[in-house]
């Protein structure tokens, strides 16, 4: 019960928002907006307000906004043309639709935002777990336990700054300013480049002095300006990543196996759910970003993919002809049919143990 609640939670906030970007932003600019619709295929419930349909229809993975003139060649009469999409400049389709995958970062934001404001900055303090034998920290006498205080001169507060400092000494050597019961200590040590596999499984050169932090954290409470400061930087850095997690599966470094879908969704969401309403809101923020993003691709069929047409449109000065418009829809189609197919049959692989089980975000 707990997956299938916390699958269905997870669905219906990052379509609302999504789908309330494109209506907000379509309204805005007094487009009539027919339908709002949360899911596929035949209507369960809603309530008509307005002219707009706002329902909840039968298949829950999706969902759409329907505005007058939005399909190509569709009859409009005179006296409403002025509230049709079609009838609207490029730079207004194009917001209305941009404004679907934007929703999504802005969810992201408010949902980071609120756990800085409501739980606290969580950071793991600087404190060594473990010493790595015949490690440049073990022959400099780093003992597990030492508490780091300062970094060539550079107070550290969390293992993040650690890790960066070193990180810049790009193996020249470090002095480290330790803690260790009641005594103050300075130690220098020279960090040795290493290779070693990043997030996305790369082998990389990095300057290390083998030590692991001992994973202690402390939540720090933080004011409001600073939790809105400290969610707009994490969604970024969550985009980069996630973005540069996008080139790496074009390059191959990612292999295509570790894609998911709604199974692997499903069963992550509820494992997050298992950990607490902190776990299952970072995730959402997380799916936010990448549903954000998977939506701005240049796929026909998807934000993106419209965005492309209006750019072509706005240079060409006139849109693709209809017939051409079928032709690239199709190839979408086709594209997004197959992307379908590769992560129901990983999904399934998943759960077979065919494949590697479900990661953690």
């Amino acid at each position: 019960m707990t997956t299938l609640w916390s699958f269905i939670l997870v669905l219906s906030v990052l379509i609302f928002f999504h789908e309330l970007g494109h209506f907000l932003v379509a309204r805005l600019l007094g487009i009539r907006v027919l339908k709002f619709s949360i899911g596929f295929g035949p209507r369960v419930w809603g309530l008509v307000r307005n002219g707009t349909d706002y329902c909840i229809s039968a298949f829950p993975l999706g969902g759409f906004v329907k505005m007058l003139g939005e399909v190509p060649g569709e009859e409009i009469p005179a006296d409403e043309r002025a509230y049709a999409f079609s009838a609207r400049p490029v730079w207004q389709r194009a917001l209305v639709v941009v404004a679907g995958p934007l929703a999504n970062f802005v969810l992201a934001m408010i949902i980071f935002i609120g756990i800085f404001i409501y739980y606290g900055d969580p950071i793991v303090l600087p404190e060594i777990g473990q010493v790595k034998a015949d490690s440049p920290a073990y022959e400099a006498g780093i003992q597990p336990g030492d508490y780091i205080l300062a970094v060539n001169g550079h107070q550290v507060k969390t293992w993040e700054d650690v890790h960066r400092l070193i990180q810049a000494s790009k193996g020249e050597p470090v002095t480290l300013e330790i803690k260790r019961r009641e005594d103050h200590l300075k130690i220098e040590v020279t960090p040795r480049i290493s290779t070693v596999k990043n997030i996305f499984g790369e082998e990389v050169k990095t300057p290390l002095i083998g030590i692991t932090a001992a994973g202690k954290l402390e939540v720090r409470r933080i004011g409001p300006v600073t939790a809105v400061v400290k969610g707009i930087e994490r969604t970024w850095d969550l985009t980069v990543l996630t973005a540069q997690g996008f080139v790496k599966l074009f390059e191959r470094v990612v292999p295509l196996s570790s894609l998911g879908g709604p199974i692997m969704i499903a069963q992550m969401a509820g494992e997050q759910a298992k950990q607490g309403f902190l776990n299952l809101f970072f995730f959402i923020g997380l799916l936010s970003i990448n549903l954000g993003l998977l939506n701005l691709l240049p796929i026909p069929v998807l934000d993106g993919g419209h965005l492309f047409f209006y750019a072509i449109e706005a240079v060409r000065g006139r849109p693709l002809s209809q017939q051409q418009m079928q032709v690239v829809q199709q190839i979408g189609m086709f594209i997004l049919l197959a992307l379908m197919l590769l992560v129901f049959y990983n999904d399934i692989a998943r759960l077979l143990g065919i494949t590697s089980p479900v990661p953690t975000p």
